[in-house]
């Protein structure tokens, strides 16, 4: 922690790269793994991986220790990278193209419209279906997005998400379950619009 610390002041005040080599190496595996859970796709992963880290060097001069600890400033960081991305125009065309793919294969199709009654969260084990729940999450405000990730993607209880949000716990189960309704029945819509 006091070598993170020292790392972290030497960036901010000298852009050191040796303590920002330190400081990425020291969090690179578990920021992929953040980044893999969110894409679903090792390449996207470490693309966003990378991102995340480019991302934290531009802003490590605002993080403040006394606000929060380096991880959760990192995370933080990490969650709104991830958020821009399913709300840029790549991920849009990504897809688009994605889907029209697998809509012309009717075995996904089926597959997938089998499994649409089980649990959202159960829902997710497919490609397709991620990439339907991302486009859908993508469309609400960062907050709950940040709700629906935590929840679906990082396995964060609700009192979890709260304090990390600093929400009352019953507006968050509120919001979640909002959205799980109305992903549930956009996906139901989806799959029978192509069956």
């Amino acid at each position: 922690m006091m070598n993170e610390q020292r790392w972290i002041r030497r960036i901010q005040k000298k852009a050191d790269q040796k303590s920002a080599d330190k400081l990425i190496e020291k969090y690179y595996e578990e920021m992929y793994r953040f980044a893999y859970r969110q894409m679903i796709d090792k390449h996207l992963a470490l693309d966003m991986t990378q991102e995340i880290f480019i991302k934290m060097l531009q802003g490590i001069e605002h993080y403040d220790p006394e606000r929060a600890s380096f991880r959760t400033w990192l995370y933080r960081v990490a969650q709104n990278a991830c958020v821009d991305y399913f709300r840029s125009k790549q991920y849009a065309q990504v897809s688009r193209a994605n889907l029209t793919d697998e809509i012309d294969d009717p075995a996904t199709t089926t597959a997938a419209a089998a499994t649409i009654h089980n649990d959202i969260e159960l829902a997710l084990v497919s490609k397709e279906q991620y990439a339907v729940v991302q486009a859908c999450i993508a469309e609400y405000s960062t907050q709950i997005q940040y709700i629906m990730r935590y929840k679906l993607f990082q396995d964060y209880t609700f009192a979890e998400i709260s304090t990390e949000l600093d929400l009352p716990e019953s507006t968050v189960k509120t919001n979640y379950y909002k959205v799980i309704k109305r992903l549930r029945s956009k996906l139901e819509g989806y799959y029978h619009e192509e069956a």
